[in-house]
């Protein structure tokens, strides 16, 4: 099973900024969580970070052609604005996954709009880290016909 976990801006500062709304555990940790989830599964797992919105596109349209079987994606700000990141998941047609590490309905209110969610099979928000292994889990058991697209 090969799965991309794409994460967007800022998430490279995973333990610096705003500590009190994504953790103190830094990016490295969860890099270390994703894989040590893929040796557990069995899995290939790529992290794709960028704060480029040109270059998370491009990312999700190599995935087309890399043989890539579920997206992981954490859009950052790009959720609620980026319609071209939809329109480039929209175009992929493996299980893609929505995670928010807060709880994105409880916060400001220009984050409780995704534009990215209506074309993705679940989104997950609130549940810290945590979400990165429930949304692999989610895509693995898409595979293992647990679960319906």
């Amino acid at each position: 099973m090969k799965i991309l976990v794409i994460n967007g801006p800022n998430l490279n500062f995973l333990g610096i900024r705003e500590k009190s709304v994504y953790g103190t555990q830094d990016y490295d940790y969860l890099l270390q969580m994703i894989a040590d989830k893929g040796k557990e599964t069995g899995s290939t797992i790529e992290v794709f970070q960028s704060n480029h919105e040109g270059a998370i596109i491009d990312r999700i349209q190599d995935s087309y052609f890399d043989g890539t079987e579920g997206i992981v994606i954490n859009p950052g700000a790009f959720t609620h604005y980026s319609y071209a990141i939809r329109d480039a998941l929209a175009s992929i047609t493996v299980p893609k996954v929505e995670v928010h590490i807060s709880d994105i309905t409880q916060r400001e209110e220009f984050r409780k709009i995704s534009v990215t969610a209506p074309v993705c099979d679940k989104q997950i928000y609130g549940q810290g880290l945590d979400g990165y292994l429930q949304a692999i889990t989610f895509i693995l058991a898409f595979f293992n016909k647990e679960v319906e697209k």
